[in-house]
C-alpha cells in the first residue's frame, strides 16, 4: 500500500524525469561546442562568440573545442555519440550536416538524425586570386584557364569542405581545368595563396577582407545571387556564369533524441545573443548575416540544402 509519502515521491520524480522540467533546470553543468574545423577561421571565431555570451546568459561554462578532419566528419561523430541532454554541441557549416552524405560512401553517424537546434547565421564565398595570377576579373580567369589546362591550381579547406565544391562547380559550370590542392582549415590555405604556392581560391568574405585591402589577395568577385551590399562595386560570378551560387552557413544541432524543450531553449538562447548590440555588429564587421532560426525552420532548411547538394 502507498502512503502519502512514497505517492508524493513518485510524482516528483515523474515530474522531474519529464522534458519540460529537465529543460526548466537547462544547462545543469558545462556545455561543450564542438567546431568541426580548424581554429582561427571565421566560423570558429563566431562559435567562440556565442560561447561566451551563452556562458554570460546561462551561469555555466561553455567551453569550444575544435575537432577538425575528414571533411568535418571527426567532430560531427563526436556529438552523434554524446548523451542527447543539451550538454554537448555541434556548430558546423554545411558539410557534416547535409552535403557529406552525399559525398561520402561511407559515414560513422547519421546527419539526418541530429536534433535541429538553429541556423545561427551566414555568409558568402569570393573567388580570390594571388596577385600574380593574370586576370583582373571571372571572364579573364575562365579564359585564361581554358588556354591553359591544368596550369592553375586552386587551394580549399579540404575536401569536401564548400570552398572545395564551389571550385568544382565553377569548373564544371565554366569548362576549365584547374587542379584542387587541399588544406587542413582555411586559415593554412589563404597563407599559401597569399604566398604563391597556389594561384586561385573560394573562401569566405569574412576571412578574406583584410589580406584583400592588404593587396594581398585579388578580389574577383562574390559568390552570392547578386551583388552584395556591402561590396557593390565587385561582379557577382552569376554575372558571367547565370545560376552560380555559393552561400555558407553555420548551423547548431544536437545529438539525435534530444528533447524538443531543450532544443528550442537553446535556439532562443541564441536568438537573443543576435540581437545583442555588440554581437550584430562583430557579427557585420565579419561579413555575417544573423538569421536565428527554430528548430523547426532549421529541419526545413536541411531538408532543401540535402536536395540541392
Amino acid at each position: 500500500m502507498r502512503t502519502p509519502f512514497s505517492a508524493a515521491i513518485l510524482v516528483c520524480a515523474a515530474l522531474l524525469s519529464c522534458p519540460a522540467a529537465r529543460a526548466q533546470d537547462y544547462p545543469g553543468r558545462p556545455v561543450k561546442i564542438i567546431v568541426p574545423i580548424a581554429s582561427g577561421a571565421s566560423f570558429d571565431t563566431a562559435s567562440r562568440l556565442f560561447a561566451e555570451k551563452l556562458r554570460e546568459k546561462w551561469g555555466q561554462p561553455v567551453i569550444v573545442e575544435n575537432r577538425a578532419g575528414a571533411g568535418h566528419n571527426i567532430g560531427a561523430e563526436a556529438v552523434s555519440r554524446a548523451a542527447p541532454d543539451g550538454h554537448t554541441l555541434l556548430f558546423a557549416p554545411p558539410p557534416s550536416l547535409v552535403i557529406n552524405k552525399s559525398l561520402f560512401a561511407r559515414l560513422a553517424y547519421d546527419p539526418d538524425a541530429f536534433a535541429p537546434i538553429s541556423v545561427i547565421l551566414s555568409t558568402y564565398n569570393v573567388l580570390v586570386v594571388n596577385p600574380k595570377v593574370a586576370a583582373e576579373n571571372v571572364q579573364q580567369l575562365i579564359d585564361f584557364a581554358k588556354a591553359n589546362p591544368d596550369r592553375l591550381n586552386y587551394a580549399s579547406a579540404g575536401s569536401g569542405t564548400t570552398p572545395h565544391l564551389a571550385a568544382e562547380l565553377f569548373k564544371a559550370m565554366a569548362g576549365v581545368r584547374i587542379v584542387h590542392i587541399p588544406y587542413k582549415g582555411t586559415s593554412p590555405a589563404i597563407m599559401e595563396l597569399m604566398g604563391g604556392q597556389v594561384d586561385v581560391m573560394f573562401a569566405d568574405i569574412g576571412l578574406a577582407h583584410p589580406h584583400i585591402r592588404a593587396g594581398k589577395l585579388r578580389l574577383l568577385a562574390v559568390a552570392s545571387e547578386k551583388r552584395s551590399n556591402t561590396l557593390p562595386n565587385v561582379p557577382a560570378i552569376s554575372e558571367v556564369l547565370p545560376g552560380f551560387l555559393s552561400v555558407i552557413w553555420l548551423g547548431a544541432v544536437a545529438p539525435a533524441g534530444t528533447p524538443s524543450a531543450i532544443t528550442h531553449r537553446i535556439s532562443a538562447a541564441i536568438a537573443e545573443v543576435l540581437k545583442q548590440p555588440d554581437i550584430a555588429k562583430r557579427l557585420a564587421d565579419m561579413s555575417f548575416d544573423a538569421i536565428g532560426s527554430t528548430p523547426e525552420e532549421m529541419a526545413q532548411f536541411m531538408t532543401q540544402e540535402r536536395e540541392r547538394w
